[in-house]
């Protein structure tokens, strides 16, 4: 174990997704959100096959036990990709990663109902502590002082796709019983881009030479990403690395800063940090409590 390393290595995963975030904001211009998750999931694949062959994991990554399994993971985690790809066209990048961060307090919630995990009082505190923290990122969308009907679908949205996310962290759980990560990881991206095909009668479009170089780059860059994310926990235990998710708000308020003009307001960063401090807190008593999920961790992404 190399835990400096680990932390590296994540580090640049959560880079590469924020970059990924900004590439598909820019091309949600051009094309509606379930033609991205086609770009975003069909352009990774190659990455990923490639990173299969060259670890000697190509026949493992291609054998899946469990079918329907990794068929209902494509659908929901797909699904949540498309709800937060659209929240990106209508919310600020450093909003839509801050709102995002409720999917792990939410999976704690839906690991109890649907895997019959005990919910401990310190874990509901954790999960109030960070639903305040949500409120409180949200306070101005509640009080109408920045409410549109954009705005208040994009909140919608993003909150959707937590959901869907969290329920996609619960399916990797039992998929673990049976399937190896490198399998899990494949047919996320197959199933994610062969059920975006559904949304192909509402409204896809050729998008302009460019746009389609962003969209195509941000596949790509989602693939690598994949593959820092999942080589960061051969490195490190899952309770170390963890806590570095929550870089990815540092680098939503730099690119909406730079790429967007989009400046994080006083409730976002407020927010955020209570928000990051609940499921640090999370992390640690689950580490305590000597959980075993590093193999579900490295099938984990912030888009589903």
């Amino acid at each position: 174990m190399s835990p400096l390393r680990g932390i590296a290595l994540k580090l640049i995963a959560v880079f590469l997704f924020s970059i990924m975030a900004v590439l598909i904001k820019a091309g949600s211009a051009f094309v509606p959100a379930g033609e991205a998750v086609f770009f975003r999931s069909f352009f990774a694949m190659p990455i990923i096959l490639i990173w299969l062959f060259l670890r000697g994991d190509l026949r493992t990554g291609l054998k899946a036990q469990n079918l329907a399994g990794h068929a209902w993971r494509g659908f929901i985690g797909g699904t949540a990709m498309g709800f937060g790809f659209a929240a990106l066209a209508l919310l600020p990048l450093p909003e839509v990663t801050a709102l995002g961060y409720a999917a792990p307090l939410l999976t704690v919630v839906f690991a109890s109902v649907l895997l019959g995990e005990r919910l401990r009082a310190f874990r509901i505190t954790t999960v109030l502590i960070g639903l305040v923290g949500v409120v409180v990122i949200l306070w101005p969308r509640l009080t109408l002082d920045d409410l549109s009907d954009a705005a208040l679908w994009g909140v919608g949205l993003i909150l959707a796709s937590a959901v869907f996310r969290a329920l996609a962290q619960i399916q990797i759980r039992r998929l673990v019983a049976t399937e190896e990560t490198s399998a899990i990881v494949f047919y996320f991206s197959l199933t994610a881009t062969l059920f975006s095909l559904l949304s192909l009668p509402f409204g896809w479009v050729m998008p302009p030479f460019h746009a389609f170089v962003m969209l195509a780059s941000a596949g790509l860059v989602g693939g690598l990403a994949q593959i820092f994310l999942t080589s960061s926990y051969k490195f490190a235990e899952a309770s170390v690395v963890a806590p570095f998710d929550y870089a990815s708000i540092l680098f939503a308020i730099l690119f909406g800063v730079v790429f967007f003009d989009e400046w994080p307001t006083l409730p976002i960063i407020l927010g955020s940090l209570i928000v990051m401090s609940a499921g640090v807190m999370i992390v640690w008593r689950e580490r305590q409590l000597g959980l075993k999920r590093g193999k579900a961790r490295p099938g984990m992404t912030p888009q589903g």
